[in-house]
């Protein structure tokens, strides 16, 4: 799970701690910008200890639909930002994705979420690179999620900072951006700003060699289904 982690130190940032005393009772006073936030009877306090805080980076916007999505792809720090890619149901981004070197596949078989096993149709926890990277309850969509997202909401192409991709807009008016981040076969990268291809958590249903995704391109955007050892964007989804 990728978290920012903080640690508060007073010598080093700009809160203050003043002990003060009013009508003979010492207080402990907090302050940031000459603000006071917070203030308590020192004769109380035993202890005032600097602790590790830990802070979720990750956000997500409410479209109005039956899950929230994230600002970001997977391994980005910005909306327009690339991000990591993918073989699908992999949970870390590597140089080259071929069937060769897919972690499902042997001898040229898939060997997890097979034709053999349908019971399985979507990603478990420790094969979903949303859930392994980012932790919590985030996770890659569903097809019928991404679907969702495809119909129920206004799409336009647009450039931001200098980057192609889709503003995607709710019924609500709140919005996200989608990269044209391309996809990546073998160690070459295809169609980055033409094109997008966003996994989904679901296996093919006719061929267990390919998984479903979302794609675009400039006024076309669709629900497909694609070999799942090549390296492709993953935008998160939350309860």
């Amino acid at each position: 799970m990728k978290k920012t982690i903080l640690f508060i130190l007073t010598i080093m940032l700009s809160p203050i701690i003043l002990l003060s005393q009013t009508d003979s009772i010492r207080q402990l006073r907090l302050y940031y910008d000459n603000q006071l936030l917070f203030s308590h009877d020192a004769g109380l306090i035993d202890s005032i200890n600097f602790a590790w805080v830990e802070v979720d980076q990750h956000q997500y916007v409410d479209l109005g639909l039956s899950v929230k999505w994230a600002t970001c792809n997977v391994g980005a720090s910005h909306p327009e930002d690339y991000g990591d890619y993918f073989a699908w149901g992999e949970v870390d981004a590597k140089n080259m994705y071929s069937c060769d070197n897919y972690k499902w596949c042997d001898d040229g078989a898939i060997v997890k979420y097979n034709a053999n096993d349908y019971t399985q149709t979507v990603l478990l926890y420790a094969d979903d690179a949303a859930s392994v990277q980012w932790g919590g309850k985030w996770r890659m969509p569903t097809k019928e999620e991404q679907n969702e997202l495809i119909n129920n909401c206004t799409w336009q192409w647009t450039n931001q900072n200098g980057v192609n991709g889709y503003k995607v807009i709710g019924n609500n008016g709140n919005s996200i951006f989608l990269p044209a981040a391309g996809c990546l076969y073998e160690n070459t990268l295809y169609s980055d700003g033409l094109h997008g291809s966003y996994w989904s958590n679901s296996v093919g249903s006719d061929n267990s060699y390919y998984a479903y995704e979302f794609g675009f391109s400039s006024g076309f955007v669709y629900l497909s289904y694609y070999i799942r050892c090549s390296g492709q964007s993953i935008r998160p989804v939350h309860p």
